[in-house]
């Protein structure tokens, strides 16, 4: 395999790639966050007359100072930016000081008086819905955010008829995205009128909607400019656009720049989380191992705001029965508020959660009727021209759950070490477990999948190339640079991705659902085309032939029948000669998609991927501890276009995985979070990682222009499932709750 390449990597590797903290701007002042001291509470009044007087600082801004809305949201417009009246989380801010330097700002913090009314926090989802519970929005009448379903055929009489019915309640933890650049913003108001903003977030379009409703000013009069970050994995959304908005806002009234740093103290208290979930499945197997129905009921803790946690729970819904074929389904997933931390989108977006539950279902399955775990997911998995729970026939591309199957199976050698496992006897305990999954690509039918591509050939044949999908530090504008060079025949040196820019393109939806390289993609095949076809019709009178017979390969524009040619030079020398500009828009709208949300039943989402993942671990009896051997993970990507760098995605989504599944767990007392930093938030380090085996699997999807589809979430999602499945094969117990702890008697 060839070397990586990435566009950004000698920036990155050099010491010169600037974060947002690393910009200055002659002036600028800082501003810093004070928060509410309870969990719940009804806020009396606000005194900044003390902070105010403080060496340094300019002002101290409330919710009295928003000359917009201060309540804001994706979906639902229930998040207060800056609260005036009701206190519902730890993460509340109340104001927000600003000051000739960031000491000078934290210092006046302790003199901004809160007065503040305590009020019974309910931070137990479960209790959240029980009648009369005390309402975290009494406006909403209700602490459910959301109720989706699936219906299909009839559970009931299928799990009474079934041979075996198992019922588990499984329950995962609360997580922490644990990127290494916490939240940062700065915000210069320009002479033109237009706030210029420049932070750590992923979504450049979501941050501009949130700094205009704050301003109240139009969408128009606000740029946010992408600059290098440290890490997202799905959690610079809301809290990240926000943290933008308050600098914006400071900017816009004391007319000079704003920067706003947090510290971790600062964003693991105010950012959103993974939801926790409680999950209770009742699922019936014939004797044959085949899946009879499925009765299920999910409980996610949304806490204090709404943030995306019906579209975070509604792929939970559609992905409720894993990668298998199940004729009866009654599933009803509710998101709860509560008075914790909120929780919105992160890597995997509900299905790590619905994975750990179903995956190890099916293992207690076969162990129960005597069939192989492989054996009981080759009877059940769906295959070319299935129907899925929600009624979607799977065709169009190719279902490859089972060459991802064999491909891990085959590498790991999965069946010969099954036969090697503890199971419960010696101290040194050994297992070897497997999971597996289908999922959904792209945003589905919850909300409105488009994008758009720029690509702009100078006078001296260089390329400028926008995409309206954002950098997170994933390799998204690498992707796009090779994928546009190979579709010109060019080499990719000629091509520079430009500094990105709310207002260079127009808004292609976030960056996440693992669908940047596949809705990126198809834009910019739609305007290389394009280009190609105008330079075509101009080349082909030089090379007289029809301008279908012109091919791009090579830096050249060559005549597939004479084979004459021209280089790509002379070829874009020739456009401005005639008057014509190199240049093309491109766009891509995903295929049409349907949802019920009476009936959960529709085409949720256009296209899929799968994978399978195994791990082998050992177990120590005597001391609990848990060692990762190896972990296999094989994943169909559509179509790989920067194989090295795919594999990075490989092996940090696995490394995470881990990290789920063992290790981290953001637990909360009263509604106050445990751990506020690494020294008690535990992220598994390299030495707790195993030796990872990454198999691409390739079968080009005629859905995605590029062929290409996504890899960011699938090798997520699968880790714990499989390492629950090989503990429990090593121990010979069962591991329900997440992450997982092997206790030992004292």
């Amino acid at each position: 395999m060839s070397k990586a390449w990435r566009n950004d990597a000698e920036a990155k590797v050099t010491g010169r790639a600037r974060y947002t903290d690393d910009l200055e701007v002659k002036g600028a002042l800082h501003a810093v966050p004070v928060y509410a001291e309870h969990t719940r509470a009804r806020l009396r009044g606000v005194d900044v007359s003390q902070a105010a007087s403080r060496p340094g600082v300019v002002r101290v801004l409330t919710s009295k100072d928003v000359p917009g809305t201060a309540v804001f949201g994706q979906i639902q417009r229930d998040y207060p930016m800056f609260v005036s009246d009701a206190i519902r989380s730890r993460g509340d801010v109340v104001a927000l000081v600003v000051a000739k330097t960031r000491a000078e700002a934290i210092a006046a913090i302790p003199f901004v008086r809160v007065d503040e009314e305590p009020l019974p926090a309910i931070t137990d989802p479960e209790e959240a819905l029980r009648e009369g519970a005390p309402l975290v929005h009494e406006a909403k009448g209700t602490n459910v955010v959301n109720h989706h379903k699936v219906r299909r055929g009839d559970p009931d009489a299928s799990l009474a008829g079934s041979h075996l019915v198992l019922r588990e309640r499984f329950t995962t933890q609360r997580v922490e995205h644990a990127y290494l650049e916490p939240e940062a913003a700065l915000c210069v108001p320009r002479q033109d009128g237009v706030m210029e903003v420049y932070g750590s977030m992923q979504h450049p379009f979501s941050t501009r909607r949130f700094v205009a409703a704050l301003l109240g000013a139009k969408l128009a009069d606000v740029e946010v400019r992408s600059v290098p970050m440290g890490g997202g994995f799905g959690g610079k959304d809301d809290t990240a656009a926000i943290v933008c908005a308050r600098a914006a806002l400071a900017a816009a009234l004391t007319g000079r720049p704003v920067k706003t740093t947090y510290d971790r103290e600062w964003s693991m208290r105010e950012s959103y989380k993974r939801h926790p979930y409680a999950l209770d499945y009742e699922v019936g197997f014939g004797a044959d191992g085949r899946i009879s129905g499925a009765r299920v009921r999910i409980v996610a803790d949304a806490g204090a705001y709404c943030s995306v946690t019906p579209w975070v729970t509604w792929r939970s819904t559609v992905q409720c029965c894993g990668p298998y074929d199940v004729p009866a389904v009654r599933c009803d997933v509710y998101g709860v508020h509560t008075n914790n931390v909120f929780t919105g989108a992160m890597r995997g977006f509900g299905s790590p959660q619905v994975n750990f539950a179903v995956e190890q279902l099916m293992d207690m399955a076969a162990d129960e009727l005597g069939i192989s775990p492989v054996e009981i997911r080759r009877r059940n998995m769906v295959r070319q021209g299935s129907t899925t729970i929600t009624g979607q026939r799977l065709d169009g591309h190719v279902v490859s759950l089972p060459q991802v199957l064999d491909a891990v199976l085959d590498a790991s050698r999965f069946e010969e070490k099954l036969a090697r496992c503890s199971r419960g006897e010696g101290d040194i305990l050994y297992g070897v477990g497997l999971a597996m999954s289908t999922r959904g690509m792209s945003l589905g039918a919850e909300g409105m999948d488009f994008n758009a591509a720029i690509v702009n050939v100078q006078r001296d044949g260089s390329i400028l190339l926008e995409v309206a999908i954002h950098e997170n530090g994933q390799g998204a504008e690498s992707a796009m640079v090779l994928l546009l060079a190979g579709l010109l025949g060019v080499d990719k040196a000629r091509v520079r991705y430009r500094m990105a820019s709310t207002s260079n393109i127009p808004d292609g939806g976030t960056t996440v659902a693992s669908r940047g390289t596949l809705m990126g993609g198809g834009a910019l095949v739609d305007a290389a085309d394009r280009l190609k076809g105008r330079m075509a019709a101009v080349a082909s009178r030089a090379l007289g032939c029809a301008p279908a017979d012109v091919v791009f390969a090579d830096e050249t524009l060559r005549d597939m029948k004479s084979g004459a040619s021209i280089g790509f030079d002379d070829a874009v020398r020739e456009m401005y000669l005639a008057q014509e500009h190199p240049y093309a828009f491109g766009s891509f709208k995903a295929p049409k998609v349907s949802w019920d949300e009476e009936t959960g039943q529709g085409n949720a989402y256009f296209t899929w991927v799968y994978g399978a993942q195994v791990v082998e671990l050992e177990a120590d009896a005597r001391s609990g501890k848990i060692r990762l051997l190896h972990a296999w993970a094989a994943h169909d990507v559509g179509r790989a276009l920067n194989p090295p760098a795919l594999l990075g995605q490989f092996y940090g989504g696995m490394a995470m995985g881990i990290g789920y599944g063992l290790h981290e767990d953001a637990a909360s007392r009263d509604g106050a979070l445990e751990a506020q930093n690494f020294d008690r938030y535990t992220i598994p380090r390299a030495k707790d990682l195993p030796e990872m085996t990454a198999i691409i699997v390739e079968n080009a999807d005629p859905l995605s222009p590029s062929g290409a589809k996504g890899i960011g979430e699938p090798t997520n999602e699968l880790m714990a499932p499989a390492i629950a499945n090989a503990l429990a094969r090593a121990t010979g117990r069962r591991f329900l709750r997440l992450p997982v702890r092997l206790e030992v008697a004292r």
